[in-house]
């Protein structure tokens, strides 16, 4: 006998991650892959099955599931940043996927106060809508470059010509698969575009850096080379080892680098008689 398909309710909107320790879905830890059994005599998670204590997805998706009586959900983000870069400026785009759900009026403009009240200094969402499958295709599929901003040491002195010559210059970097993705991405070298809006000195060894990338560019790398496996990068070019200690993600665009318009829900039927 086959079973009716289980019912679902797609919302979508943007976040913004506010916090340096929240990854964007759940961090399962690798040795026990949070297993109710396995997790239990593991050492590398204390038996907790995660290696952090929430995420975006269980932010929102504990709020939403509560107000649509649903306890399964499944979260989609247009990319994701690293557990330690903040998603800044208007937000990443994402869908969240409700199976099963047993309330189907839910007020968004509520659900949305509600996920932003229980979670100050962490975490935001923005423009909370009712959408539809497909858009989940256009999020993954789309290609977006992105805008960023870096807090760079250098361990070493370099002339503040050669930081001011790269302000406004777009090169074309070749990056091997860094070490800190190779076990999940081939190994292979990657051509991407990069450009250095501004660079501002704010210290002697520190350098505030924003640039725009392409689509699937490892930023971290840009900035120190790893070794020479990203050329040309930000250390190359200064002269000196530079080292990432912090990032933020300010905005994400098109394909172009220009920032992208907001995708709001289409106006109800008859709502303009």
């Amino acid at each position: 006998m086959n079973r009716p398909p289980k019912a679902k309710v797609f919302l979508e909107g943007r976040y913004r991650k506010l916090a340096r320790d929240l990854p964007q879905t759940v961090f399962f830890c690798p040795v026990c892959k949070g297993h109710p059994r396995r997790r239990k005599k593991c050492e590398r998670c204390g038996g907790f099955g995660k290696l952090t204590k929430d995420s975006v997805q269980e932010l929102i998706g504990w709020v939403a599931g509560k107000a649509f009586g649903t306890r399964k959900h499944v979260f989609h983000g247009a990319g994701r940043e690293d557990v330690d870069v903040r998603m800044l400026g208007r937000g990443r785009p994402f869908v969240l996927e409700l199976v099963d759900p047993k309330v189907f009026e839910v007020d968004l403009a509520a659900l949305e106060a509600e996920i932003n009240r229980r979670n100050p200094g962490r975490l935001e969402v923005q423009g909370l809508h009712w959408t539809e499958k497909s858009r989940i295709a256009i999020l993954k599929e789309t290609p977006h470059a992105k805008e960023y901003e870096a807090l760079v040491e250098l361990e070493g002195e370099t002339g503040p010509d050669r930081i001011a010559a790269l302000a406004g210059r777009r090169l074309e970097v070749t990056q091997h698969t860094p070490d800190r993705v190779a076990h999940r991405r081939a190994e292979k070298d990657r051509l991407r575009w990069i450009e250095f809006r501004a660079l501002e000195l704010e210290g002697p060894r520190l350098l505030r850096v924003r640039l725009s990338t392409q689509h699937g560019t490892y930023v971290k790398e840009v900035l120190s080379g790893e070794g020479g496996q990203t050329q040309p990068s930000l250390a190359s070019l200064l002269g000196v080892p530079c080292r990432c200690r912090e990032l933020d993600v300010l905005a994400i665009l098109d394909a172009e680098g220009h920032e992208e318009p907001v995708y709001s829900a289409p106006p109800e039927f008859g709502s303009g008689l």
